[in-house]
């Protein structure tokens, strides 16, 4: 925090602390302190009258302030504060502030995913009560801009929001396929629940991976010989299970000249040059030679990326690139459930530190989207939503980012993470996505549907 100012007042202001002393010395706060102070003031009379379940303990350099009560069996959630801009971060920002304070350090969780149950077990107390809150900010917005402007913290998080990722990383936390997406856990692995109930097992993520891919080739219809098109390459995974175990030919397309590189390495590993191709191609790019030349369009978690206004092209292009008759579309993507979905979605931990500009889809706007875009030349063959299996896939990720993140590795790819403040930030980051997105999709906040299309005059699959 800043130096805070002293006065020096003259004697008959007030008597004298010292009668060896002429004037009186008192000490102000400077302006970003006394901001400091008004948000944590604030922010305390709001967390009490928020916090109606469970328990909330916030410790900092002047002590221990808690919310809500102790119960047996109940949640309690401590929160140990490192740095005062702990609570400008908080009155500013809100959930996104929290995380920021916790990506940079400024704060200690004992319980990360306790702290996202505590908010959603209040949220209805913290959405009525926001409103106090954010009429301060207005108010004060301004103001903290001038006192707090672009802080070395936050020019790291700005940073950090720009890093590439790195192969490396991703290698550390993801199966063997390299599918960035919601595992399908099945009975072997003990279900959605297995890894709590029974502990987590060896090779439990390549074996929930697998049955997600067949799972997903087996809606596409797929058989020898058919051609794939994909929108979203990712590392090849989905391309080269299509092109090794079903005898398809896949042409993938990817923005990103890392994951097209490794994809590319991959599949010369398994020997699949002649029948996977891997474009570096935006999906609104495809060639004339596209159309009517794929018997299955598939797309895995990459929707998260179109954004609202752009879902009729991209259908569009769909009906473009696959056959009039017997052909199929599969495409999944982490969604809101209908009533919190909305074209405009504001900045959060996700989208400003993860997936810039991302928007989730609804389930139903996607279908409208579909029909609208292709003049009803396809017919909705099935909706399912796999949310009950993300949990465990984002819970298994972070054990295994635990386990295998070495600083050496990943700064090889990020130089910026030879710094071993830079690292730890970086590390927390991803800690934090996988407790936030598994709360997420565990309380219904956000769903992941995945549905399949068919023409609308193939017949149906028994």
């Amino acid at each position: 925090m800043s130096s805070a100012y002293t006065l020096t007042l003259p004697p008959n202001y007030h008597q004298p602390s010292s009668p060896s002393s002429p004037y009186l010395t008192l000490t102000v706060p400077s302006p970003r302190e006394w901001f400091a102070r008004f948000a944590k003031s604030s922010i305390q009379a709001f967390l009490s009258k928020a916090i109606r379940k469970g328990h909330l303990c916030i410790e900092d350099s002047t002590g221990t302030s808690e919310y809500g009560r102790i119960v047996k069996n109940g949640l309690s959630v401590r929160i140990r504060v490192h740095h005062e801009d702990f609570w400008p971060r908080i009155f500013m920002s809100g959930d996104l502030g929290f995380s920021e304070a916790y990506m940079v350090g400024d704060i200690d969780v004992d319980n990360l995913k306790g702290a996202m149950d505590l908010w959603l077990d209040n949220r209805s107390e913290m959405v009525s009560l926001s409103g106090t809150l954010g009429q301060a900010y207005s108010v004060f917005s301004g103001l903290s801009n001038a006192l707090f402007g672009q802080t070395r913290s936050q020019a790291r998080l700005n940073a950090m929001a720009s890093y590439d990722q790195s192969n490396e990383l991703f290698k550390a936390f993801l199966s063997e396929e390299m599918m960035y997406s919601c595992a399908l856990w099945g009975p072997e692995e003990g279900g959605v629940n297995g890894d709590l109930t029974q502990g987590p097992t060896a090779r439990d993520l390549e074996a929930a991976q697998l049955r997600k891919l067949r799972h997903v080739l087996d809606k596409a219809r797929v058989r020898r010989g058919h051609r794939i098109l994909e929108f979203g390459s990712g590392w090849g995974g989905l391309a080269i299970e299509a092109a090794r175990t079903y005898g398809c030919e896949v042409d993938t397309l990817t923005l990103s000249i890392e994951q097209k590189r490794l994809a590319e390495e991959r599949v010369r590993a398994a020997g699949l040059e002649g029948r996977v191709r891997i474009h570096l191609m935006d999906y609104r790019d495809i060639p004339a030679e596209f159309e009517h030349a794929f018997d299955a369009f598939i797309s895995i978690e990459m929707l998260e990326h179109v954004g609202s206004q752009h879902y009729g092209q991209y259908f569009k292009l769909v009906d473009f690139a696959l056959k009039p008759k017997n052909a199929t579309v599969v495409v999944s993507s982490s969604t809101f459930p209908e009533g919190r979905y909305s074209a405009y979605q504001a900045e959060d931990f996700m989208r400003k530190y993860m997936w810039p500009n991302s928007c989730l889809p609804s389930a139903t706007i996607l279908v409208q989207s579909v029909q609208t875009s292709s003049r009803g030349r396809f017919t909705l063959e099935s909706v399912e939503n796999h949310a009950a299996h993300y949990p465990r896939t984002l819970r298994t990720w972070g054990r295994r980012l635990e386990q295998n993140l070495r600083q050496d590795v990943v700064a090889s790819e990020i130089p910026a993470l030879h710094n071993a403040a830079e690292f730890a930030m970086f590390k927390r980051k991803w800690e934090y996505l996988f407790a936030y997105a598994g709360e997420g999709f565990n309380r219904g906040y956000i769903t992941c549907h995945m549905l399949t299309f068919t023409r609308a005059d193939d017949p149906p699959v028994a």
